[in-house]
């Protein structure tokens, strides 16, 4: 049966998918053959790509159960991409079963496929909708259904932010977000660096993500990703790190100077209380 055949309803498999190409990059199914060859054209310029994907993987997991472990009930998960193993859901509820997470992607395969696996898990629900509408993801019935906005939450934006141009105002939108969140609330955030990157290798990722549903990426500086976290309260990462932030793998790692890849080294992370 050809991919096309295989492709649910409204699913275009004609343009590659970020989500699908990272779901590729952890091993999973639910990708496709322009999926996988964007995914090694990817590769040449990321010769650490699987590595990075990862490394990341583990700072979503690491980050939320750390967010549940210290009383956060609510998650709203952007940009939260293809089910793997250990989702969001998982690791928040094997530290507090009575958890809420809403996964919220603007593909739609995304939601086709969350729905079979989180049929009969309490305390999730799923919606397309794109970041760059805080109000339509926000507004979303099944948003309001699942959130309790006058409860602190846990925004976590994992790779997302570098999909979104400067004309788009990606600070912008984080503020908002925020914004609309009570004090207590955490944001955790993840993206990829322009850092210690060779030109060439930048180039060649923007082009791929340009020619993906994405229409672009845009890996930026330690700098433009400390923007993210103005006037919230970063935590350390680890026991014994200032309170700033640092490579993917080192975010709650036991051991830092091992999880210190080149694969971890791609992106920037942290973890930040908005404050009373």
């Amino acid at each position: 049966m050809s991919d096309i055949e295989q492709a649910p309803p409204g699913v275009d498999i004609t343009v590659p998918s970020p989500a699908r190409m990272y779901d590729y990059m952890l091993g999973g199914t639910a990708n496709y053959k322009v999926d996988r060859e964007a995914a090694e054209q990817l590769r040449k310029a990321m010769p650490d790509m699987v590595d990075t994907a990862w490394a990341n993987r583990g700072f979503l997991q690491r980050s939320v159960r750390w967010l549940a472990e210290r009383g956060i009930r609510q998650f709203i998960d952007i940009g939260a991409g293809l089910p793997t193993g250990n989702n969001t859901h998982d690791a928040a509820q094997a530290v507090a079963p009575d958890a809420r997470v809403l996964y919220a992607d603007y593909d739609p395969l995304v939601e086709i496929h969350a729905k079979t696996l989180l049929e009969g898990v309490s305390g999730t629900a799923v919606i397309t909708a794109d970041f760059r509408d805080p109000d339509g993801l926000l507004g979303d019935e099944r948003t309001l259904a699942t959130i309790d906005f006058t409860q602190p939450v846990a925004l976590l934006l994992v790779t997302v932010t570098h999909f979104v141009s400067e004309e788009e105002d990606p600070w912008g939108l984080v503020r908002e977000y925020m914004s609309r969140l009570t004090p207590g609330s955490y944001l955790a955030l993840s993206a990829v660096t322009s850092d210690r990157q060779v030109e060439g290798r930048i180039d060649d990722i923007k082009g791929v993500l340009a020619r993906s549903s994405s229409r672009g990426g845009y890996p930026r500086s330690r700098a433009e990703i400390e923007r993210y976290f103005t006037g919230l309260e970063i935590v350390p990462p680890y026991e014994g790190a200032a309170a700033e932030v640092c490579y993917f793998g080192e975010w709650g790692a036991e051991d830092p100077d091992a999880a210190d890849s080149d694969g971890s080294r791609w992106g920037y992370c942290a973890v930040a209380r908005k404050p009373e």
